[in-house]
């Protein structure tokens, strides 16, 4: 493991509130967001174990309470939150209902209301990184305003990840989620995205089809079964890390991309070598996002405990 170079990670998305039910009980109340899930993560491990490397939230938030519980979370966990507008309204709830199997359906409560979102001015580097995805990354509200940060970051030389992290309900079409590909240095979605999204099953193929012609590198979660990566002349499985009792499975790809995330900056890798991934490299970075992604289903946290060992 080389020793992290000042680098700034920015993670672009929606902030939420989650309240999560089980048994039509809840059970915890806990800031959340897909990106925002990995960047927490990424402060208390990255964070605390690098100090050089600076950690930006890039979001919206109401000027209500909700906005000071969430924006003091990000804060205790070495979030620079210079980057999130804050706006006369209400800001998201979402409620997390758990099934038997503590598989989660969401809803969402937004205030449509709010001001347009202003896509922030960040100063990227060469090899710094930037994480998008779901629903900011392909809503008419803030997807341009997204695709306009993430041609900086690319433009500038940065790492861009795209989590395509699609549901049925969001007002995304094809066209809307190959500009984001198209931005991207590694995709990732899970089987049941690309099903959701393209009506496929089949990772390679839609490796070949859908990413490969703008995307070098692809990553395809299946839940508990094995994931597979995809990149020129490279397609290689991973299992997945053990968990001990499932209690939720919130969370768990946020996570996975946060564990890509850090072992891009554990292992020092640069935007030219993410660019030409090879077997080898993928089995620096997916055990540990693996690592990363079980360490939440055993918690109703969205995020590893702060005691989680690199």
């Amino acid at each position: 493991m080389q020793q992290p170079k000042h680098r700034t990670v920015v993670g672009i998305g929606e902030t939420v509130l989650d309240i999560v039910f089980k048994n039509n009980q809840p059970q915890a109340a806990v800031p959340g967001g897909s990106v925002f899930n990995a960047m927490v993560s990424l402060g208390r491990t990255v964070g605390k174990a690098f100090p050089g490397i600076r950690l930006v939230m890039a979001s919206q938030t109401g000027n209500d309470a909700v906005a000071g519980i969430i924006t003091d979370f990000m804060r205790q966990n070495r979030l620079d939150t210079s980057c999130i507008q804050q706006d006369p309204g209400q800001s998201t709830v979402s409620m997390a209902l758990l099934d038997e199997h503590n598989n989660a359906r969401y809803e969402f409560f937004r205030d449509k209301g709010m001001p347009p979102f202003r896509t922030p001015r960040i100063p990227f580097r060469p090899d710094d990184i930037l994480l998008f995805g779901s629903f900011f990354a392909v809503s008419g509200a803030t997807g341009p305003q997204t695709r306009e940060l993430a041609a900086a970051a690319r433009e500038a030389g940065a790492i861009v990840y795209y989590d395509v992290n699609f549901r049925k309900n969001h007002p995304a079409d094809p066209d809307t989620v190959a500009q984001n590909i198209a931005l991207s240095d590694i995709v990732r979605a899970s089987d049941e995205d690309i099903e959701a999204l393209w009506g496929d099953s089949d990772p390679a193929r839609v490796y070949r089809e859908r990413i490969a012609p703008h995307c070098p590198n692809f990553i395809c979660t299946k839940g508990a079964r094995p994931a597979e990566v995809f990149s020129p002349g490279v397609r290689a499985e991973f299992p997945t890390a053990p968990v001990e009792k499932v209690l939720s499975t919130i969370g768990a790809g946020d996570n996975f991309n946060a564990g890509i995330a850090c072992g891009i900056l554990r292992e020092g890798f640069s935007r030219e070598r993410v660019r030409q991934l090879t077997a080898e490299d993928w089995a620096l970075l997916v055990p540990v996002a693996m690592r990363f992604s079980a360490a939440v289903c055993g918690s109703l946290q969205n995020y590893v405990e702060p005691d989680f060992h690199l």
